[in-house]
């Protein structure tokens, strides 16, 4: 397989689908557990709020199957038309796993079903992967979901890190095209990998089954973004033959508002074009991407056939692209 994403057979984005938990935690509310207050954290991040598991109900498992069914739903298909479930998780519920627990919840008998671990790129890295087994003919109908309930796991009284993080999750239904209408949506992509990074940013094991709060030098991931994200979009447009003026919309990981007004700047594209909602939600991880993809189609904003450019970056280090046409 090459970045051009051409092959025997192509793929389509037929439907998407988000889920959030219903409780929300804003600026104000974190002022009353560590020192700092709203407008710091807004000036520097772009957060305003996010939205915290609050019990089982709002489980890995629990907001990727919420998020599967209206991605299935408004793909106009039935659970057991599906064929495979990959979802992108750093959270898992169940460290052998979560993915089969999405599979039952689904009701989704026929699909094989596994997770995939790459953090805050697990999107980008996830949607690669399912493009693989429907261009090779394997399967026809892949669910990709991303969820992470990243506030297992951070430290409450860092305001370092818990003033970033959110929990949800995001899908999308991708479909292999007809062999009457080979078409391929799936334009280009990148993907990257340095482990000399990865002290930047992780969540490392302690012994005797724990684990510690989530750790992060924000001023490296901050460089790193600003300096390799633009490379792989680059990339993944060269790969499809595309400028970037060409592109509706570009989507990336909601991490922090100045990494997304960086890359905007550095590009000269309208800033009406990079989607932002991390003001409501937060870093989601593996769920930013769909859930303001989702968010942007359910809107109306984004139409079929409008090109579209996300990119996915952190822990790893990791980071990638990919450039696909929308329907």
């Amino acid at each position: 397989m090459t970045n051009t994403a051409s092959s025997l057979l192509g793929v389509r984005f037929i439907g998407s689908g988000s889920a959030v938990p219903d409780r929300v935690l804003t600026n104000h509310d974190l002022a009353q557990m560590v020192d700092t207050n709203d407008e710091w954290i807004s000036s520097r991040t772009g957060i305003r709020e996010r939205h915290i598991a609050d019990g089982e109900e709002d489980s890995v498992a629990s907001l990727a199957s919420k998020a599967g069914q209206k991605a299935i739903a408004a793909a106009g298909l039935t659970p057991q038309d599906i064929d495979l479930i990959i979802l992108s998780t750093s959270t898992s519920d169940d460290l052998f796993g979560t993915a089969g627990r999405v599979q039952k919840l689904l009701g989704a008998e026929r699909a094989v079903a596994f997770d995939l671990v790459a953090a805050c790129s697990g999107f980008v890295f996830g949607l690669v992967t399912a493009s693989q087994y429907i261009h090779t003919g394997t399967y026809k109908n892949v669910l990709l979901i991303g969820a992470d309930v990243l506030s297992r796991w951070v430290d409450w009284q860092d305001r370092r890190t818990c003033i970033l993080f959110g929990d949800g999750a995001g899908a999308v239904l991708l479909q292999a095209s007809s062999q009457n209408k080979p078409e391929n949506n799936l334009l280009g992509f990148e993907m990257r990998s340095d482990g000399k990074g990865n002290e930047f940013l992780n969540i490392n094991y302690l012994g005797r089954s724990t684990f510690e709060p989530i750790s992060m030098n924000g001023q490296e991931v901050y460089r790193f973004a600003v300096r390799q994200v633009p490379e792989v979009i680059e990339k993944s447009l060269h790969y499809a033959q595309l400028e970037v003026n060409d592109l509706d919309w570009l989507i990336l990981h909601q991490a922090n508002q100045r990494i997304i007004d960086a890359v905007v700047n550095r590009f000269g594209i309208d800033p009406a074009k990079a989607v932002s909602n991390m003001g409501k939600y937060g870093n989601t991880s593996a769920a930013s991407i769909p859930i303001a993809l989702d968010e942007w189609v359910q809107s109306g904003k984004i139409q079929p056939n409008h090109l579209i450019a996300i990119a996915g970056f952190g822990a790893g280090l990791s980071w990638g692209s990919a450039v696909f046409r929308w329907g």
